[in-house]
């Protein structure tokens, strides 16, 4: 495979766990500055595309490139959002101490030489809080906060690292509908510097934001979001699904299945 001037390409992609295949000819094109929604029915391959992109897994067949290098290569200049984490809420640390996570294993950060954080370290993620909102959380204990703020703080985590992409796997899973706008907006914004791919099974809402939406159901199949109707929904869910209109202005609604 030849280097690759997209932001991620992955040619003819497979896997499985064991005899039980989750991707089967998976190529999709990320051009850089996209916004792409991957949307698709639980256990359609989501998750695993996702760890493949990160060099968590290593495809069986195809090959992947991310900025024109191997995934592990590239890892350095990722940000990843994972789904809403479980964790216990008495867990002893602060705010500021998990968005500083973000900065580990950078060449700038001395913490395994001298077992602190530098003062421009410091700065930087007091800075990315407040560029998502969070500024006032920093010294607020990590189990003290709302569904919302929790997005916001591992948005921040991911971002504090300077990535080129950002990964966000369900990041509005367990929100409610006025906080999924406004991390999409914040997301929009960010979209002006940043790739950004996202999962979510909410095809409609995301619709309102993404340049195109990847369907994936072991394969997968790109449409432009003014492509996105019932019969694509239907097609991809495997069984009659309806679309909840959402408030805000040009948004097509939500899937839900029934």
């Amino acid at each position: 495979m030849k280097p690759s001037s997209a932001a991620i390409e992955t040619q003819q992609v497979g896997f499985a766990y064991g005899d039980v295949p989750v991707l089967e000819d998976v190529s999709v094109r990320v051009e850089a500055g996209e916004f792409l929604g991957l949307v698709g029915p639980n256990a359609g391959g989501k998750s695993t595309l996702l760890k493949l992109i990160l060099g968590l897994l290593s495809p069986q067949q195809g090959q992947i490139q991310v900025l024109g290098r191997t995934p592990k290569q590239a890892r350095r200049h990722l940000g990843y959002v994972p789904q809403y984490p479980a964790f216990p809420r008495e867990f002893p640390i602060q705010v500021l101490d998990v968005v500083l996570m973000g900065r580990l294993g950078l060449a700038a950060t001395p913490w395994h030489r001298v077992g602190g954080w530098r003062r421009a370290d410091r700065e930087i993620a007091r800075r990315t809080l407040a560029d998502v909102e969070a500024g006032d959380l920093a010294a607020a204990p990590i189990g003290a906060l709302s569904g919302g703020q929790l997005q916001r703080v591992l948005l921040a985590r991911a971002l504090v690292g300077e990535p080129e992409i950002l990964i966000l796997d369900e990041p509005t899973a367990n929100i409610d509908q006025r906080l999924e706008g406004e991390i999409f907006e914040l997301l929009s914004q960010l979209n002006d510097h940043l790739t950004i791919v996202v999962v979510s099974h909410d095809i409609g809402f995301i619709s309102s934001y993404v340049s195109r939406v990847a369907c994936l159901n072991r394969t997968l199949i790109c449409h432009r979001t003014e492509a996105i109707d019932g019969d694509v929904i239907n097609d991809l869910y495997g069984e009659r699904v309806r679309l909840i209109n959402h408030a805000h202005g040009g948004n097509q609604g939500h899937a839900e299945h029934g």
